[in-house]
């Protein structure tokens, strides 16, 4: 498999994780196990973003974009384009950590209040 189709399936897989981080507490709340893993996410991208780091997924697509030959016939999926757009939006550091902290917070809170409503 050419390295330009593994860097798309990377780019797929890395809108997904946020997708997940996005809205994983709703199905954290039901489940202890995605609950755990979700939790562990979200620590994580806060401390890439306390660290300023890139998310690794990142650095991994770079890597299999640089292994592609150009001379090879695929050119990138149209579905790909748009979703790099998504994942590698042209927004200020400072944005992301707002949201980051945001996020952060607001799931914390639907995971204490959804605890603290179970009879």
């Amino acid at each position: 498999m050419p390295s330009k189709i593994i860097a798309d399936i990377v780019v797929m897989f890395h809108f997904l994780w946020i997708v997940f981080l996005l809205f994983g507490a709703l199905w954290g709340i039901r489940n202890r196990a995605v609950k755990i893993f979700h939790i562990f996410g979200l620590a994580f991208a806060f401390v890439i973003q306390i660290f300023d780091w890139y998310c690794p997924l990142t650095h991994l697509e770079i890597w299999l974009r640089s292994k592609h030959e150009p001379a090879l016939t695929y050119s990138g999926s149209f579905i790909i384009h748009y979703l790099e757009r998504i994942v590698y939006i042209e927004v200020s550091r400072y944005l992301v950590f707002v949201l980051t902290l945001f996020l952060c917070g607001f799931n914390g809170w639907l995971y204490f209040r959804k605890n603290r409503l179970r009879p």
